[in-house]
């Protein structure tokens, strides 16, 4: 069975991850500041504000002071956090206790913030210059349309009725994992990532791609602080607002264009100048992943007799529903199919795990089965559960066999010296046998090479 396992992480992981250097020239913009506080746990986001106006270091101790003692675990995460993101320097000196210092770039930028508020780079352009401007309504309908032509083209880019027009920085996202082509003759094929990826909540599965995109574009020489710096900064935009590309640099409109594919921005043109229109989507990219309020209505009913019932238009749930269920008919606002064991283990063999399609149904129950307690019925996960550990009964593991060693104490030292690399399988002390992995034979040789010596 494949035992990879796609990671969803959010900006602020990859905004963590930033050296030194370049967290202190994100903290220089006071939106990012802003992005950083709002994507903080409860705990942290009050250890930010109480702190924000005192100065010098504060001792771990007087922290630990303003929590309850149950709350000890979620002091321990709040604090950790804070001190990936450098926005708390840790130090811990000898036979004293830790201290915390405030990140002086990042205090003084929120305080200003906090205070003065935050002025974007640019403003929205007039209503006088632009033309009509697409409705709330319509802009979402536009974003989540991009967002599921971008998807099919995963799935099955022959099944697209659109023509492609994928910029090439997304396709080598694709590429990147999601999809894998053996030569120009075949068409690109899902991996086992692409598979787990079509199964992610959609804010997991835009953050996956624009951090894919931001290391893509590292790769080729753009600045990664600069990059989120940017993107971050979109998230304040207002949706439905017209900007002036003008207003953005030569690299900031390239951004622009590949954000398209995405559904992220929506492009404009007028007699004279071009502007973009932010959609939900862009001003979404600072919540933190963990924020619920902004999940879509769920759309799928399981019954008792694995029967599936889908209240949607949409090809892009057929497509995916099709991935771990068998699709039996579809009328115009319904998809009607089953759960079984033969679909089942098509998707267990392309990489998808039972945990992947059980929290699926479940964060896409139907609003009338939604607040059931369980949203899908407990036969049918158990079920899924169960079919999914059949296949994990067996592992086949290329190995060797070794016998007719020439003395116990040789077969002894062999058995350590396998067992210390790891590869030791099987061992049978009376008739003096054992089974190695196969991927340490070339030491075994050596090994007993030596010995013969």
């Amino acid at each position: 069975m494949p035992q990879v396992k796609i990671v969803a992480r959010n900006f602020m992981d990859m905004v963590a991850s930033l050296p030194a250097m370049k967290l202190d020239k994100l903290y220089e913009n006071s939106f990012i500041c802003e992005a950083i506080l709002r994507s903080l746990p409860p705990l942290a986001k009050k250890y930010v504000l109480q702190l924000l106006y005192i100065d010098g270091p504060v001792s771990a101790k007087w922290l630990e002071e303003w929590v309850l003692a149950d709350g000890a675990s979620k002091h321990r995460v709040a604090i950790d956090r804070l001190v990936q993101l450098r926005v708390l320097t840790e130090t811990v000196e000898r036979k004293k206790e830790a201290t915390y210092l405030f990140n002086p770039t990042f205090q003084l930028n929120l305080q200003k913030h906090i205070v003065h508020g935050g002025v974007l780079p640019r403003e929205p352009m007039p209503s006088n210059v632009t033309v009509r401007l697409p409705s709330l309504e319509e802009l979402d309908t536009y974003a989540v349309q991009q967002w599921e032509f971008f998807l099919l083209h995963l799935i099955n880019s022959a099944e697209v009725e659109r023509s492609t027009n994928i910029s090439s920085s997304m396709m080598k996202i694709f590429q990147r994992g999601l999809l894998s082509q053996k030569d120009d003759k075949e068409p690109p094929r899902l991996t086992e990532s692409g598979f787990q990826f079509l199964l992610m909540d959609t804010n997991a599965q835009l953050w996956y791609i624009i951090r894919e995109y931001i290391t893509n574009c590292e790769e080729h020489g753009v600045d990664t602080a600069d990059l989120i710096s940017f993107l971050l900064e979109l998230s304040f935009h207002v949706m439905g607002k017209a900007y002036n590309l003008n207003t953005l640099s030569d690299a900031q409109r390239t951004i622009i264009r590949d954000l398209v594919d995405l559904g992220l921005v929506k492009l404009q043109q007028g007699r004279k100048e071009g502007w973009f229109i932010p959609t939900k989507l862009a001003t979404n990219l600072s919540i933190s992943l963990a924020d619920t309020t902004t999940r879509k209505q769920g759309f799928v009913v399981v019954e008792t007799n694995f029967r599936m019932y889908a209240y949607s238009t949409s090809k892009l749930h057929c497509e995916i529903l099709r991935l771990f269920a068998r699709i039996e008919y579809q009328l115009p606002n319904l998809i009607v199919g089953a759960i079984t064991k033969e679909s089942l283990y098509k998707a267990f063999l392309n990489g998808i795990t039972g945990e992947q399609i059980v929290s699926f149904l479940q964060q896409n129950a139907h609003p009338r089965v939604a607040e059931r307690v369980p949203s899908v019925p407990e036969n049918v996960t158990d079920q899924i559960r169960l079919w999914e550990a059949d296949l994990n009964r067996v592992e086949m593991i290329p190995s060797h066999l070794y016998d007719e060693f020439p003395s116990r104490e040789v077969f002894e030292a062999t058995c350590d010296f396998a067992r210390e690399y790891g590869g030791l399988l099987w061992e049978n002390s009376k008739k003096m046998r054992l089974v190695a992995k196969g991927e340490i034979h070339t030491q075994m040789k050596e090994f007993l090479r030596k010995q013969k010596q």
